[in-house]
């Protein structure tokens, strides 16, 4: 562990980035310095900070000689006791965050893609150097999460963690629902907003919210979870009529991650569904985030708060400085993950749902007892079905019972190919529908 003699002596930190989280993490180190020495014993000291450039204008001043372009200078200079990272991606943030451990360093990261992918890695390393590694701001922004999963619910029996952890496709569905835009306008708006970038992928198609996804697994069920294991799909294919269907259905879409123990192995999973507008998450509106646990003695719990922007992110990063820096100070650590079992991840074919789907069809005798037969043929119960006219063309909305998403699937393929049918629209899960 880092060396720290004197119990006056500050805790030097080193954060790795000053964009978006660092310089606003800078900005609260400062304004909040004295209250955080008095509310928690400790005074920190931001004394490096690593940028690529460090001849470019900052909006946070900082002393002469605290920038510096290298990275790896700064995790073994002997004034950081505590390296922050918040430069995001793979590398060369996983061999940094590595080094800073191996050298007996705590380290606070607020990087998803990098927990998502390496956690395990990681987590080991954290333990080998019998120092913190906190990530608090790696899944939902300013809202306490992480903390709560591993330290508060540690001794409970958590079942499902159901989450609105992507603050864009919130922001998009929300004005797809109440302000009647389509999908290509509700995104140019978060975009003019800053809510999106100019490259929405990782935010639409469902990449962020299944890395956030994983991380939420991983500490809820204690097992070994990346992003690669969390079956995805983005909100790119909600049309304005399917919110239109789902208002008139009672319920809302949003984009959900849902992790759930199944007994014995983990369901992981990032999709657009519907969801009673009675539900707690339904109110989720706008930018903001939300995530539902559910335990076996707890009952039901939801946190909600800002999940993204620079602000709300530094100040997830700053609790856990302050944290990795109480324990430093006191030689001590904070809650640790323990040893993730390797548990086998449920073939999402065999989980049940109910289903809202839409089939374009040729308005003709003998077409919906030719789709039934299909549905029939393969044990998926029709719980709803309204049809609306287009002429010589009907469009068909069906709401299934709980099925098979492998049967579901394979009555969607099929009605497909029937010669009587134009196309199958869209298919959306139907959350706390009543079976």
């Amino acid at each position: 562990m880092s060396a720290m003699a004197g119990a006056d002596k500050k805790v030097g930190v080193g954060i790795l980035g000053f964009g978006n989280v660092g310089g606003p993490l800078v900005g609260l180190i400062a304004d909040h310095g004295s209250m955080i020495a008095a509310r928690a014993g400790v005074e920190l000291e931001v004394v490096r900070v690593a940028v690529r450039d460090v001849t470019k204008p900052r909006s946070v001043a900082l002393p002469a000689g605290v920038l510096t372009a290298d990275a790896s200078a700064l995790v073994s200079d002997p004034a950081v006791d505590i390296v922050v990272e918040v430069i995001g991606g793979i590398e060369p943030a996983r061999s940094l965050i590595l080094a800073a451990l191996a050298q007996g360093k705590p380290v606070v990261t607020a990087n998803k893609e990098l927990v998502a992918t390496a956690g395990t890695e990681l987590f080991a390393a954290a333990e080998r150097a019998g120092v913190d590694l906190l990530f608090e701001a790696s899944v939902a922004g300013g809202i306490p999460l992480i903390r709560p999963l591993r330290e508060s619910l540690a001794g409970e029996k958590i079942r499902r963690v159901t989450g609105i952890v992507n603050g864009t496709t919130n922001f998009i569905l929300t004005e797809m629902t109440e302000e009647g835009s389509s999908f290509a306008d509700a995104l140019a708006e978060a975009q003019a907003l800053g809510y999106a970038e100019s490259d929405p992928t990782a935010d639409v198609e469902g990449f962020d919210a299944a890395a956030k996804a994983a991380i939420l697994a991983s500490i809820a069920f204690g097992a070994e979870v990346v992003a690669g294991d969390v079956d995805r799909e983005g909100i790119t294919k909600v049309t304005a009529a399917d919110i239109t269907a789902a208002d008139d259905l009672g319920y809302v879409v949003k984009l959900l991650a849902v992790a759930e123990d199944l007994d014995g192995s983990i369901a992981v999973r990032v999709h657009p569904a519907m969801i009673p507008k009675q539900h707690p998450l339904a109110s989720v509106r706008g930018s903001f985030n939300a995530v539902f646990i559910e335990g076996a003695a707890v009952g039901e719990l939801m946190l909600y708060g800002r999940g993204a922007g620079g602000g709300p992110t530094a100040v997830a990063v700053l609790g856990d400085l302050v944290d990795a820096a109480k324990n430093l100070r006191s030689g001590a650590r904070g809650a640790t993950l323990g040893t993730f079992a390797r548990v086998p991840i449920h073939p999402v074919g065999d989980l049940e749902s109910q289903f809202y789907v839409t089939v374009d069809v040729a308005d003709r005798p003998g077409v919906l007892a030719a789709i039934a037969g299909v549905f029939g043929k393969y044990a998926v119960s029709i719980q709803s079905m309204q049809q609306q006219g287009r002429g010589d063309e009907a469009h068909l909305i069906f709401v299934t019972h709980l099925a098979r998403e492998a049967d579901l699937r394979a009555t969607m393929h099929e009605v497909g190919e029937l010669d009587a049918v134009e196309q199958v629209g869209s298919v959306l899960r139907v959350v706390g529908g009543g079976g």
